[in-house]
């Protein structure tokens, strides 16, 4: 039935409205709306229309209104698989496959409607939100036909182009926006952006940028913000301020890193000891209402790629007044902790301050003299006693988060280091030393802290939650586990020590990687929450993020807030806003995540492309029914598929195995093999193996 185009639209009222028509799980008319919330009846109307307009209700013959769910509908995702075939995932975690003909022109990452048929099958009934209003690939010519070859092989094969293509050439790499979808008379785009040559790494980074929505530049208007920002004077910002700028305080970073977000201190006290957490004041330059503060909100983080850096604030601030570079004063906000013998935290204070780096040191650097006592330079001689001190906090710090049940599953991750060019020169896994480790204990503490502290108090701040795991997921991941003979806590049992506890028994064995990853997967994602749902991983009842607001906002509201209570402020429009704030932050960080992974696969397949016939020892990660995927100790994972094995192979699901029918050779998750290179496609950035 046709929806009226609305004529009102009000957030708030029609999220009041949702509910009451959710609550009532039956169709509703605009009266009966208007009787439960207390909103004129016209009003209601129209906003019902809104709702029904955006597919968040349905619109009925009889001119009532309803959720989908109380229609018979599921709301689903549309997910399609390279290998082809279509399945509706639903919110709730249902699935159901559903035929080409049956998708209505939905295509890969819509929402829909569906109605479950017999089976495990569903039909798509209506098209809520598309997924891909633009698109990135390949500019083909076929005769006088033009068309994009999509990049995302999970998109249909063609997309015909209309319009001007000014100066595209055939096998240029394209930004396309759609203009007509395949239930209005077949799929259509033109051409928006060229991003340059298929196959070069330039524009293939600008290919993943555009997908990912990502931005390099900034608009002129917070550039100019951000400049006149970094000039001001701080001298009027030190009155109130705790003075550090007499304390030893000292970055420890990446030997790359531009962007100091956070300085450290320490100092005996009694038996234990005086940290201070000193992060950078960005509230201070970032001001609610200005274009700086939108940006930061619509960015949400910094991204790091591979020879790329996306900062969520322009480099005046982010590499300049904001970072704690050495040797000048830079306004933070300090967390001073205070800790016993055993690493407990006695005592607490949080403040605004002013500190002075006297050193900005290096990873490498610090773990070289911490292990050998050999010191890059006069600094880090001076340094020394404090380095060592921190170093015995750390252990501590750490061995009572690890009592408690906090989770490391310590898994490899990819360090792609690239030339000039931006072209791949080395792949390998990242170290992490003593001094990662150090800053990665103190870091946890004063987010720990900080949390803590904001849930006493009722402050609106934006915790970092992390739910317990799904008990499906979690069961799966045991059947597994329990197959390499581990002992498995049963779901109810599930606390964090319990699940510590099964990865120290695996800790010593092949499968050790496989085993972390799959526990990894079975999680449920940590996200940004206004509410203090507390963090399972980490087995802390309070957590948040404090320590990094030049590349993170969900830190920079955080830091709004604590500054607001420091001067007794009024909380209501921080507390109104932290919900959007929240959903906004945990979006912009998956997608971030999801570029970052993209860009490493990317990556990883043109350096592999220079190793074709080259042989490496590897071991295997992942089984399925078409092969076993196998990681090289550089972290570039490939398959090695069944075709190329020397018998017939049976996937056994429980026990993640392909087993040979006729020799009984079994390939399974920790096997170590030696793979050799067969093949790279560098366009859909996959890579394969064969046994060697």
């Amino acid at each position: 039935m046709q929806i009226p185009e609305p004529r009102l639209r009000d957030a708030a009222l029609e999220e009041r409205i949702a509910q009451a028509v959710r609550d009532i799980r039956r169709p509703i008319g605009p009266a009966d709306v208007a009787a439960r919330t207390g909103i004129a009846e016209g009003i209601a109307q129209q906003l019902l229309f809104a709702l029904a307009r955006d597919g968040l209700l349905a619109y009925t013959r009889q001119g009532l209104f309803a959720t989908p769910q109380a229609m018979g509908y599921q709301v689903c995702r549309v997910q399609k698989s390279q290998r082809g075939g279509a399945y509706l995932i639903a919110e709730d975690g249902g699935e159901w496959r559903a035929a080409e003909d049956a998708l209505g022109g939905a295509m890969h990452g819509d929402t829909v409607w569906a109605s479950p048929q017999r089976g495990d099958t569903a039909v798509v009934v209506r098209v809520v939100r598309r997924a891909n209003e633009t698109m990135v690939g390949t500019l083909r010519r076929a005769g006088k036909r033009v068309y994009l070859e999509p990049q995302d092989r999970r998109l249909p094969e063609t997309v015909a182009l209309t319009g001007s293509l000014d100066a595209a050439q055939e096998g240029d790499l394209v930004a396309v926006r759609v203009v007509r979808w395949p239930e209005e008379g077949g799929l259509q785009a033109q051409v928006t952006e060229e991003l340059g040559r298929a196959g070069d790494v330039r524009g293939e980074m600008n290919a993943i940028l555009h997908t990912f929505g990502l931005r390099r530049g900034f608009a002129q208007e917070v550039l100019q913000e951000a400049e006149r920002a970094a000039a001001q004077d701080i001298g009027p910002a030190l009155a109130g301020r705790l003075d550090l700028r007499g304390a030893r305080c000292f970055t420890i970073d990446g030997a790359d890193a531009k962007d100091f977000d956070d300085a450290v201190s320490i100092e005996r006290e009694g038996d234990g000891w005086r940290l201070g957490v000193h992060i950078a004041d960005v509230s201070h330059y970032v001001r609610p209402g200005t274009a700086l503060e939108r940006e930061a909100y619509a960015r949400g983080t910094s991204v790091y790629l591979p020879g790329v850096v996306l900062p969520m604030l322009p480099e005046a601030l982010s590499n300049g007044s904001c970072s704690l570079n050495p040797d000048v004063d830079r306004l933070t906000l300090s967390a001073i902790l205070s800790f016993d013998a055993q690493g407990e935290v006695r005592d607490y204070r949080l403040c605004r301050s002013v500190i002075r780096s006297c050193a900005r040191l290096v990873y490498e650097d610090v773990n070289r003299l911490l292990e050998t006592g050999e010191a890059a330079n006069a600094r880090y001689a001076m340094l020394e006693g404090d380095l060592r001190e921190m170093a015995r906090l750390s252990e501590r710090i750490r061995a009572r988060r690890t009592a408690r049940g906090s989770i490391d599953f310590e898994l490899p991750e990819a360090q792609i280091d690239t030339d000039a060019a931006g072209e791949p020169t080395d792949v390998r896994a990242r170290s992490r030393g003593v001094a990662h480790k150090m800053i990665e204990d103190f870091m946890l503490a004063a987010n720990e802290i900080v949390a803590r502290h904001a849930r006493e108090r009722e402050l609106p701040i934006l915790y970092r939650v992390h739910e317990a795991p799904d008990p499906d997921k979690l069961a799966s991941f045991a059947q597994f586990a329990g197959s390499l003979g581990l002992r498995v806590p049963a779901s109810e049992d599930a606390t964090p020590l319990a699940l510590q506890r099964l990865l120290v028994q695996a800790q010593d064995r092949p499968e050790y990687p496989a085993v972390a990853s799959l526990l990894l997967r079975s999680m449920q994602k940590a996200a940004y929450d206004p509410r203090p749902l507390g963090h399972f991983g980490l087995a802390a009842k309070d957590y948040c993020h404090f320590t990094s607001p030049i590349r993170r906002y969900p830190d920079l509201f955080t830091h709004r807030v604590l500054a607001r209570s420091f001067e007794g402020g009024d909380m209501a429009a921080l507390r109104g806003s932290a919900q959007a704030a929240a959903a906004q932050a945990s979006e912009r960080e998956r997608n971030a995540m999801e570029a970052e992974r993209e860009a490493d696969r990317m990556m990883m397949a043109r350096y592999m492309s220079g190793h074709i016939g080259e042989t490496f020892d590897a071991t295997v990660t992942g089984v399925v029914e078409w092969g076993f995927f196998a990681t090289l100790d550089n972290t570039v994972e490939g398959l090695v598929h069944v075709r190329t094995l020397e018998d017939y192979f049976t996937f056994n699901e429980r026990s993640q195995c392909l087993i040979g029918e006729r020799t009984g050779v079994r390939y399974r998750i920790g096997q170590k093999v030696r793979v050799r290179v067969e093949s790279v496609d560098t366009q859909m950035y996959q890579i394969n193996f064969v046994l060697d």
